[in-house]
């Protein structure tokens, strides 16, 4: 029996659903229950009722927001060493040190934290939802971290005073895109709509037609009468597009940008996970409890 034949007969008989995120790997994003950015994922589970186990291919921020919002079910994180860089980078230390400095100031966390830093923090939001979370707030300061691009795009959006936690994080695939590399594919393809995350840099931002998550970027290029797109995001969105959009072209701004830790879900690790039910994650219901008001405070947000 092939691997994925194994995974679904496993699926059927543990009453598993499989999440995989937009950056996963082809055949992961192809044996999935559901593909999408990682709330768009969490809110899917909630739905499903009969479900018992969830695997979610993803890193581990992703998988702890599906346990603190499905606390009656099992998640499984089919890699342990599934990290996200940028998650990591803004620690509850840091955030007690900015809390002490702006004590009246509400702070808007990035779900691209983990979950110890949720705690802390006032509302999460997403980078498809985060200006329409701080628009809502009756503030026009507001401390945001851990992405220090998407904290000055919301800037750009709002008009508010956007304070970064901290000074300089940031995601090391977004960092990767350069506006020379886009102006030379343009050469190559002048009719090309460019597509940007608002985690890519301000000067990439600039050259872009279209500034959007990767759930927005899916939509946008549905609804687009163009042909051809060049995409400055994480290189596993483009399995989805091509997928979802087959007479259309897809064409990566930079052909290195693979987040490694995003490629660690393998079909063979999803099979091991699921079959020993392994990489539980588990987020301590103190954190977990204050973590999922402030997930459920941006659902009440932007509906």
């Amino acid at each position: 029996m092939a691997l994925d034949e194994k995974i679904l007969q496993l699926k059927r008989e543990k009453k598993a659903i499989i999440l995989a995120h937009n950056y996963q790997r082809p055949e992961v994003q192809d044996i999935a229950d559901y593909v999408g950015d990682s709330i768009e994922l969490s809110r899917k589970a909630m739905e499903e009722k009969e479900a018992e186990i969830i695997v979610f291919a993803a890193v581990d921020f992703m998988a702890e927001s599906a346990a603190i919002l499905n606390p009656e079910k099992k998640v499984l994180l089919p890699s342990a060493g599934a990290r996200c860089p940028m998650a990591q980078m803004l620690t509850v230390d840091e955030i007690k040190r900015w809390r002490v400095l702006y004590p009246l100031v509400p702070l808007v966390l990035y779900v691209n934290t983990l979950a110890s830093a949720k705690a802390y923090c006032d509302v999460c939001c997403t980078s498809a939802n985060a200006v329409e979370v701080i628009n809502a707030l009756d503030a026009e300061t507001v401390l945001f971290g851990p992405d220090h691009n998407l904290a000055e795009y919301v800037q750009e959006k709002t008009g508010k005073t956007i304070i970064p936690i901290p000074e300089r994080g940031f995601c090391p695939t977004h960092l990767l895109f350069q506006p020379e590399e886009v102006q030379a594919l343009k050469a190559d393809y002048p009719d090309a709509v460019v597509m940007v995350h608002p985690e890519c840099t301000a000067e990439m931002r600039k050259i872009a037609d279209f500034v959007g998550s990767t759930s927005q970027m899916c939509q946008y290029a549905k609804k687009s009468n163009a042909e051809i797109f060049i995409v400055a995001t994480e290189e596993g969105l483009l399995h989805r597009l091509r997928r979802e959009n087959p007479s259309k072209r897809f064409v990566l701004a930079y052909e290195g940008a693979v987040c490694p830790n995003m490629k660690l879900n393998t079909l063979e690790r999803i099979y091991l996970s699921l079959r020993n039910e392994r990489h539980v994650v588990k987020v301590p219901e103190p954190i977990a409890s204050k973590a999922r008001k402030a997930l459920e405070k941006m659902f009440e947000i932007t509906h």
